[in-house]
């Protein structure tokens, strides 16, 4: 059940549409929507700040100030459009930066919702969307930086290897799974897929029955394709939704960093994606 969202609030406006998709995906839950605003004072490093002319920091940080506050003030204005019950933060200054203070404060919610970053502006939130994802232990949906619209459930594509991380995903993504017009499992069929000892098929296809969700299977071998690339070519395809994933990565120096395929959707998607480790 998702009854409390916490979402990531971009200073450009031009970015305001993840705030209204989460928003949309609120109201379709009756649930509770926290946004966060950092300020530019909460992610410089504490060893490059003395090394800034005192009134060129004074003036980064009163411009990052006024931004972050304006993204506050414009998700007050955009609650008071319907019913929704919504709590705005906005955070000047934290210990360790936005990443892990977001990803920490995810702990907490059923969900959490970032938007895509966008290379071509200048938008990095590649690290906020790593972080959240391994070490709040709860689901995000990851909004793409095209998209026009809110949260829509017509098709929901569900990638499956039978491993962890496509487990939790879906087990995650059951709130929205039942709401869903048409769910698919995606199976990309190469070496990992056939010699995977996981969950097969006919095995979660029962247990999502016993949920009242009715699957559809897909299955494409991977060729000469690259995977990130046939997953997000199927799905305009069929014309699906919203991705369901397992967000995969490796350890280094005991942080996770974000695996081949992972990040490879996650630079060209073209529908939200919902993502759980």
């Amino acid at each position: 059940m998702i009854k409390d969202i916490i979402l990531h609030l971009e200073s450009n406006p031009s970015r305001d549409i993840g705030r209204d998709f989460a928003v949309s995906t609120a109201e379709m839950f009756s649930a509770h929507l926290t946004g966060v605003s950092f300020a530019f004072a909460a992610s410089i490093p504490n060893y490059i700040a003395p090394t800034l002319p005192a009134d060129a920091l004074a003036n980064l940080l009163a411009e990052s100030e006024t931004a972050a506050r304006g993204a506050i003030d414009r998700f007050k204005s955009a609650m008071k459009r319907g019913d929704l019950l919504a709590e705005p933060r906005l955070l000047l200054q934290t210990e360790f930066g936005p990443s892990r203070t977001f990803s920490e404060m995810a702990r907490c919610f059923d969900l959490s919702v970032i938007m895509q970053s966008d290379d071509d502006n200048g938008i990095d939130n590649d690290t906020l969307i790593e972080a959240t994802l391994f070490d709040s232990g709860r689901p995000l949906i990851i909004v793409p930086y095209i998209q026009h619209e809110g949260l829509k459930l017509d098709r929901v594509v569900c990638c499956w290897d039978g491993g962890r991380a496509a487990v939790r995903a879906i087990n995650d993504a059951l709130p929205l799974l039942r709401k869903a017009n048409a769910v698919e499992l995606f199976i990309v069929e190469n070496e990992k897929t056939a010699s995977e000892s996981g969950v097969g098929v006919i095995d979660i296809g029962r247990h999502l029955a016993r949920h009242d969700i009715n699957i559809e299977v897909r299955r494409t071998p991977a060729a000469d394709i690259d995977v990130p690339s046939l997953i997000l070519s199927h799905v305009v395809d069929c014309s699906a939704s919203l991705l369901v994933m397992g967000g995969y990565g490796h350890s280094r120096l005991r942080e996770f960093i974000l695996g081949g395929v992972t990040r490879g959707i996650l630079a060209a998607m073209t529908v939200p994606v919902f993502m759980s480790h």
